[in-house]
């Protein structure tokens, strides 16, 4: 069986615009939630959120270009240029590499300023760029022109398990031997009034405008809600002896993976949490990992009354006793809720904490809840050696994913 591991990563995120600098920050417990800047927010309930901050696009693609791509696309490319640099390969074959990134908007802001463009001026002003460009795989196609990647291409699409499921999808096409490199990942740029008047609606977000920063609160009693995010994340997946015969970094080993449906309900978790316990029960078989092996979780955990509840009795249920003794952390207590690039995010944060020995922290957490009552990693980090890490994701429609993560010898 050939085994995959992560030697590449690259991030822009609402708290940092490099994998470093976002590792840095969650370690550090530095939210990057304040009130939105991006649009006038008069007149909403919720007027905060997890923006990216000074991003720039550089020289990864010519200005004319960048100008046509929608914002989801360059934070995906940012990424990926990064990773790529991270990884540092100079010798593969083109053929064999490939790129599994995805989004759950996708180019929906592009949408609606074309949409008004027709409106108000008519079909011959829609732009000749429009639909190109905000396609849900519109990212996945451009790291590849960009890159000259000719390997398997697609971009899956799972709400907020996308990123999740991308880096398990790569991983699996690693180990069937369909490729030897995959880049994998998510990304997610959807700070527009109309989505924030969607959650809004669904009253699903945290709306503490006088304090933002505390408004992510997963897993404490008071939590009342997610932050909408936006971001992207690539993390270079490759065959394990190839990255060992250059003499790659590796990160960690994608030991496993799990997918799962609630089947309940499009937006609410099922309470008996079986389709989460499915999905990590999965992950663990299919890698033939012990359970007590597991010493850290990065949670979904999005601050919601129900979500997290959910979460909690699934690791209860597949962890039995153990689950009292392995580590859970929320990373969205600091980037808020990227969507269709969380899962990519949180898996960066798995693979760094296998790698550096450190578990970034739940911040915001000060009031227990009695049904909530695992070790949350409450507003420290803490330096633990951890052999195998889990990453979980539970997306709307009720898609679940999760990826397992193990330390190479």
């Amino acid at each position: 069986m050939r085994r995959a591991v992560i030697t590449g990563l690259g991030a822009v995120t609402p708290i940092g615009n490099t994998a470093p600098a976002s590792w840095e920050a969650a370690v550090a417990g530095r939210s990057g939630i304040d009130l939105i800047r991006t649009f006038d927010t008069s007149g909403f309930p919720v007027r905060l959120a997890a923006e990216v901050k000074g991003f720039e696009i550089g020289d990864i693609a010519p200005p004319k270009e960048a100008r046509r791509m929608e914002r989801n696309v360059l934070l995906a490319l940012a990424s990926a240029h990064e990773a790529w640099a991270d990884a540092g390969i100079k010798t593969y074959d083109r053929e064999r590499a490939g790129v599994l990134l995805g989004s759950a908007i996708g180019g929906l802001i592009g949408i609606v300023e074309q949409a008004e463009i027709l409106r108000e001026r008519g079909p011959d002003r829609v732009s000749p760029f429009f639909l190109p460009n905000v396609l849900v795989d519109s990212a996945s196609g451009q790291i590849a022109i960009s890159l000259g990647l000719r390997g398997p291409n697609y971009a899956p699409v799972s709400a907020c398990a996308t990123g999740s499921h991308a880096v398990g999808e790569a991983a699996e096409t690693i180990k069937r031997g369909a490729a030897d490199i995959v880049l994998a990942g998510g990304t997610e740029a959807c700070m527009h009034p109309l989505i924030l008047a969607g959650f809004c609606a669904m009253r699903g977000l945290a709306d503490d405008n006088d304090n933002p920063p505390n408004a992510s609160r997963p897993f404490d009693a008071t939590r009342a809600g997610f932050v909408m995010g936006e971001g992207a994340c690539v993390l270079v997946v490759e065959e394990l002896e190839a990255a060992r015969a250059r003499g790659a970094r590796i990160y960690a080993e994608v030991l496993g993976y799990g997918a799962s449906n609630d089947a309940h309900h499009m937006a609410q978790p099922d309470p008996d949490s079986a389709g989460v316990a499915i999905m990590m029960r999965s992950a663990l078989q299919r890698a033939g990992v012990d359970p007590a092996r597991v010493g850290y979780i990065n949670a979904h955990g999005t601050s919601t009354p129900l979500g997290d509840l959910a979460e909690t009795r699934a690791i209860k249920q597949v962890f039995g006793e153990h689950a009292y003794k392995l580590a859970v952390s929320s990373t969205k207590s600091v980037t808020g809720h990227c969507f269709g690039a969380a899962g990519a995010i949180e898996a960066m944060m798995c693979a760094l904490a296998v790698h550096h020995g450190v578990l970034p922290p739940t911040m915001n957490y000060n009031v227990p809840d009695p049904e909530c009552d695992l070790d949350y990693v409450p507003n420290e980090s803490r330096r633990v050696e951890i052999d195998v890490a889990l990453s979980n994701a539970m997306g709307l429609g009720g898609h679940n994913a999760c990826v397992l993560l193990g330390r190479v010898d």
